[in-house]
């Protein structure tokens, strides 16, 4: 069973901030033992792997490591509250994926409910929480969604002895057949690539849509769509062959997302 009071660390840059908390949880010394505090997400991984806490209230914008790029580090989670001066529509996304958020200046009242909270999750009787932390997956998810996406504007293939860079304005489709996935460009031509569809999904801007397990598409060179069987759509292509691929029964809601645009 979880042992209170809870191993604590604060990781804020603002002295008056980092020492307001401080006095905040003091005053719930049954909940809160203050183990360690730093004032940057470098310090903050250092105090965390000396003291592993049950607990760390983090800011977010701080020099050297901000709180996303300390966490990202980070092999053991704990559980992460967030004490942010973030806008409301920032907060959202902390909301769902940390235990919770305060918002700056930290007032007790609020600060009680997030007790509250710490509380409940305690009560599954596990033994540790950063084992069971419900919060720790999720975060770390969303982490990997804030993560910006390195833009690309082509793909190379081999041609012969050759490798041809091929704009990404001019593929419409990709294509996968048996163990190998093909590109297809407007001209007709079709290349192998040495890429899986899950991969290429990652990496491609959001004009191209997964259709099916077998197919991704390039929005801007649909010509038709045609409704199918089975909540399945048959989509024309405007390259040269006039391509014609049946999107998976599972993907409808992608396709009818798009026609609604």
């Amino acid at each position: 069973m979880t042992q209170f009071p809870l191993k604590t660390i604060l990781i804020d840059d603002e002295p008056l901030a980092l020492s307001r908390l401080r006095r905040l949880l003091e005053k719930h010394n049954d909940v809160f033992t203050i183990v360690s505090d730093a004032k940057n997400g470098a310090e903050g991984l250092v105090e965390i792997d000396k003291h592993n806490p049950d607990i760390i209230f983090l800011d977010i914008e701080m020099p050297l490591l901000n709180g996303f790029e300390m966490l990202a580090k980070l092999t053991k989670m704990p559980l992460v509250i967030f004490s942010t001066a973030y806008d409301q529509y920032a907060i959202r996304a902390f909301e769902e994926n940390s235990v919770d958020y305060l918002l700056k200046p930290v007032e007790n009242e609020r600060l009680v409910k997030t007790i509250e909270k710490i509380r409940n999750i305690t009560k599954a009787g596990a033994n540790n929480l950063a084992t069971v932390n419900p919060y720790s997956e999720n975060l770390l998810r969303l982490l990997e969604e804030m993560k910006p996406k390195k833009e690309i504007f082509s793909l190379s293939v081999k041609s012969g002895d050759r490798i041809l860079l091929i704009p990404l304005t001019e593929i419409t489709h990709f294509e996968a057949e048996e163990k190998y996935v093909f590109l297809n460009t407007l001209d007709g031509q079709k290349y192998l690539l040495n890429y899986t569809l899950t991969s290429l999904e990652e990496k491609l801007p959001k004009q191209y849509l997964r259709i099916s397990r077998a197919g991704i598409v390039n929005s801007h060179h649909i010509k038709e769509i045609q409704k199918h069987f089975n909540s399945k759509y048959v989509i024309i292509m405007r390259d040269r062959k006039a391509s014609q691929l049946t999107s998976g029964s599972t993907y409808g809601d992608a396709i009818r997302h798009l026609l609604d645009n």
